[in-house]
């Protein structure tokens, strides 16, 4: 399906901005001009996906739910990004992170957990903007906002059908709490908590659906066991969201992932204390834009092309996402599905203009 929302021509100044860059990388990405399988040899068992059964997290491939959780849905929440709310706490534990521009520059983030049973507090908490529902509904999510753009956002909580709590419009103290301690040195708006161990009570007594539905595409990625994606070697990778918001990610050996930074700065979870890192990176190219002028942006969520970053090596991508309830789909710039290294995902989407390697 297409976008929502009509196209307009970014202004100059936006279009300069949105730009992300390569440092450590290999100059020139491995050209992909055949499909990835061209043998008759039998295919080792660990790089053949099938579907895992519903003990597994849909989200990264692994085998680590608890037992309540297991063919449960995933909970999404709306992570607040502004430089003022920072640190955050409870995202590092995320399964999948999205993170796009929003007005004024400034980035929000979208933390995805499949394990409804263990999110801890998670602040703080903000507003939705149309492009995350739409982004939670291909993967089943219960989506959890405070707030909400009373325009397009909304229009997207209506059309995508998702199940979801606004704790703006729903503050329910079951669910939502105001941290005291920011309460003394933060605006109000960057104090929002979600209580995590409360989730599953919570959806349960608001008769929420917590199992997956009946859908053949539920699982986001074709997992696979972690190895290098190419043989470019890409140590660290910046994406320009605006002038003032980027994240960087440099890759750590030991760690087998790249840890984040946001605007220069190690992306910090204060309450696990540890900076936030990825197995995946996935580096989505497409259409962002101002929607009529601003200042609301406009973000292409059908389609697009990017890059893949595992294991310290990067590859070129395509993606589509074909409807509201599809999940994102990577394929090699010939349209064949590649295979994504077990393990928790970064997802950003950054406009294809300006690309620097």
């Amino acid at each position: 399906m297409r976008n929502l929302f009509v196209r307009r021509i970014i202004p100059l100044l936006l279009c300069a901005a949105m730009l992300f860059s390569f440092s450590g990388c290999g100059k020139k990405l491995i050209e992909e001009t055949a499909p990835e399988e061209t043998t008759t040899k039998a295919v080792p068992k660990k790089d053949v996906w099938t579907p895992p059964a519903t003990d597994f997290n849909r989200l990264t491939g692994l085998d680590d739910l608890s037992e309540e959780a297991k063919g449960k849905r995933p909970v999404a929440i709306m992570i607040n990004n502004v430089k003022a709310s920072l640190p955050q706490y409870g995202i590092a534990g995320a399964d999948l992170m999205f993170e796009c521009l929003v007005e004024g520059g400034i980035t929000r983030m979208m933390a995805v957990f499949a394990d409804y049973t263990k999110i801890p507090d998670v602040c703080s908490v903000r507003s939705c903007r149309y492009y995350f529902p739409v982004l939670a509904q291909g993967l089943d999510a219960y989506y959890i906002c405070f707030g909400c753009n009373p325009t397009l956002g909304k229009q997207a909580l209506i059309k995508t059908g998702i199940d979801y709590i606004d704790g703006n419009e729903d503050y329910d103290t079951d669910l939502f709490g105001r941290d005291p301690a920011r309460l003394q040195r933060y605006k109000r708006e960057h104090t929002a908590f979600v209580k995590g161990a409360n989730i599953p009570a919570f959806m349960e007594s608001h008769k929420i659906r917590t199992d997956y539905a009946d859908r053949k595409d539920d699982y986001i990625f074709k997992f696979r066991a972690p190895k290098e994606v190419s043989d470019t070697p890409c140590e660290t990778v910046r994406l320009n969201f605006s002038k003032t918001y980027y994240s960087t990610f440099t890759y750590d050996k030991d760690a087998k992932a790249y840890k984040k930074t946001h605007c220069g700065n190690p992306h910090m979870d204060t309450a696990a204390n540890k900076q936030l890192q990825f197995t995946n990176v996935l580096i989505l190219k497409t259409n962002v834009e101002l929607f009529q002028g601003g200042p609301l942006v406009r973000i292409d969520w059908s389609e697009g092309t990017g890059y893949y970053l595992s294991y310290g090596t990067m590859r070129e991508i395509k993606w589509h996402k074909k409807n509201y309830d599809a999940p994102i789909v990577v394929t090699n710039p010939n349209g064949k599905e590649i295979q994504i290294n077990e393990g928790n995902s970064y997802i950003g989407f950054v406009n294809f203009d300006g690309v620097v390697i």
